[in-house]
């Protein structure tokens, strides 16, 4: 066993988690758990064993574990953090208290509502935008792109939409109409994609008030980014495009089809994609 592990053993933590079931409180309200801390164990470990064995009626979202689906992320000692990836030993406070991510309307409990920041990502078209229906609907072959073009956007592409990154945007805690850093950035990525070419239909998407200019450059979206995506720089990213389209009429015309170079065939004992059926 190693030292880390005998550390923990015996060791007892405190739990205050925020409860609130909107068919009974009127507000929010604290509960205390007390726990055994076994080695390994992360906050969403701690949640699932305190619903398991000492409170069934504690709600929370979560899905793969992984740090892949941003199901689990709330508030640990007032920062947004993925649950499933936050060790209780990383947490250096005896009491470690855990909230529904800020910021957010409140369904129950740990969960938040999710339907506005969902909505804010639908509404700046996250998806590519061509003319060419024909082939985006019936492909012929894929759209041509350089490993230096995909750099352009991949870092932004990582987002797994998790909600920590309006959590901690203050903007975004005093003003409920702005369209936040997970969309911006979110904007930016189609916007950098060579492929694309919905740069002025997006940027009219954001031809308001509350968008790209309320932004005030915190960082605080970038520091709570569990993935590394680094929304500010999106975002003045985004700007630099809109400036570049706006002012010095700057457009992409979008990526044409790859090309197979001449003598490259399909490898001996590859199978053909089967047929579409829908």
């Amino acid at each position: 066993m190693t030292e880390q592990a005998k550390g923990c053993q015996d060791k007892e933590m405190t739990f205050r988690i925020m409860r609130y079931d909107p068919d009974k409180d009127a507000k929010p309200y604290f509960q205390q758990y007390k726990i055994k801390l076994q080695h390994g164990m992360t906050i969403l470990d701690a949640l699932m064993h305190i619903k398991e064995t000492q409170d069934p009626t504690l709600s929370y979202r979560k899905s793969c574990r992984m740090g892949i689906c941003g199901s689990c992320a709330m508030q640990v000692n007032g920062f947004p953090r993925l649950t499933c990836q936050t060790q209780v030993t990383e947490i250096s406070t005896d009491t470690i208290e855990v909230r529904p991510l800020a910021n957010y309307p409140i369904i129950r409990d740990l969960v938040p509502d999710l339907g506005d920041f969902m909505a804010r990502h639908e509404s700046i078209l996250p998806y590519i935008i061509r003319e060419d229906h024909q082939e985006q609907n019936n492909p012929t072959g894929e759209y041509s792109q350089s490993p230096a073009e995909l750099e352009e956007y991949l870092q932004f592409a990582y987002c797994i939409k998790c909600g920590s990154c309006l959590a901690a945007c203050p903007t975004n805690a005093t003003d409920r109409k702005f369209t936040g850093p997970q969309a911006l950035a979110a904007a930016y990525r189609y916007a950098a994609d060579s492929r694309d070419g919905g740069l002025a239909a997006r940027l009219d998407t954001l031809d308001h008030p509350n968008s790209l200019f309320r932004c005030h450059y915190a960082g605080a979206c970038s520091e709570a980014c569990p993935k590394g995506v680094d929304p500010s720089l999106g975002i003045q990213l985004l700007k630099r495009k809109l400036f570049q389209k706006k002012i010095l009429g700057r457009g992409q015309k979008p990526a044409g089809m790859a090309q197979t170079p001449a003598g490259i065939g399909r490898r001996e004992g590859i199978p053909q994609a089967p047929e579409k059926t829908v």
